[in-house]
């Protein structure tokens, strides 16, 4: 069965129907998210945790080192801000939902029904803008506590929320593979660790500047570097065009990469399923 059935003059609703397959999906797993606050709420606290450990520990040492007239570590509480929303959106998924509706079988009737295959993904990926779009506005309302303003101003913010809820929907495409590949619970919860090599192999603590040997090396090649630097540039840096495009790039780069491996994943299960 493919994902859609094309009629003479049938194109308009042929797009109807697959949002709406989109968003029955989406509802059911939005509203999965209320009745599970175990999986948000430590989404919560890391980033919290880190943002707090962080600037009590490093925030003197780094504004003193930053290099004379460097745009960077001026205000080390909003270089910082940047790392806690990326751990607070980063892993955030429904994926846990996916991998229970495979235990219990409701996956397998699901594919006996005419819903378009791809929406399976699409509609939970929907549900996962909207639980990194709660997370992003949490860490952005604690940096506004914190005395952090965005140089770039209110649309800087909204561009910043913007990078913050893609790339967590990019990275998405890790944990609904696992989900699918393995249909185990634990696996799914584990995927998170994928992200932490990626996490410390950057300039989280320090900038670039102050950074030698292999790890300014490895992070120059890390994508979550360009991430950073790009909503950085947004903090205190104004409209630097090339950072903010990097850092979109190594989000569509991620996507490319994770959403063929999902959406390949999801085609292995319909075959076998």
């Amino acid at each position: 069965m493919t994902d859609a059935t094309i009629t003479p003059g049938g194109g308009l609703t042929n797009r109807v129907s697959f949002l709406t397959d989109i968003a029955t999906i989406a509802r059911r797993a939005v509203r999965s998210v209320v009745r599970e606050p175990e999986y948000v709420v430590p989404a919560l606290i890391i980033p919290f945790f880190f943002f707090v450990v962080n600037t009590g520990a490093l925030e003197s040492f780094v504004e003193r080192q930053a290099p004379s007239g460097s745009t960077v570590g001026l205000d080390y509480r909003a270089f910082q801000l940047p790392v806690a929303i990326i751990f607070a959106v980063t892993g955030i998924s429904r994926a846990s939902v996916l991998v229970i509706d495979i235990q219990s079988g409701y996956l397998d009737r699901m594919l006996v029904t005419p819903i378009r295959r791809s929406t399976l993904l699409f509609g939970l990926m929907v549900a996962d803008i909207v639980m990194a779009l709660g997370l992003a506005l949490f860490v952005v309302a604690l940096g506004l506590v914190f005395g952090i303003w965005f140089e770039t101003g209110v649309l800087g913010l909204l561009v910043f929320l913007l990078l913050a809820i893609a790339w967590s929907v990019a990275y998405s495409g890790i944990p609904y593979t696992v989900a699918l590949r393995t249909g185990n619970p634990a696996a799914v919860n584990s995927s998170f660790l994928i992200f932490f090599p990626f996490a410390f192999l950057t300039p989280s603590y320090l900038p670039r500047d102050l950074m030698g040997g292999w790890l300014e090396a490895v992070a120059a090649w890390n994508p979550v570097t360009y991430l950073m630097e790009g909503m950085r540039a947004l903090l205190f840096m104004g409209w630097d065009g090339l950072a903010i495009v990097k850092g979109a790039a190594a989000i569509v780069g991620l996507a490319i990469v994770t959403f063929y491996i999902a959406f390949r994943s999801l085609g292995r299960r319909v075959a076998t399923g």
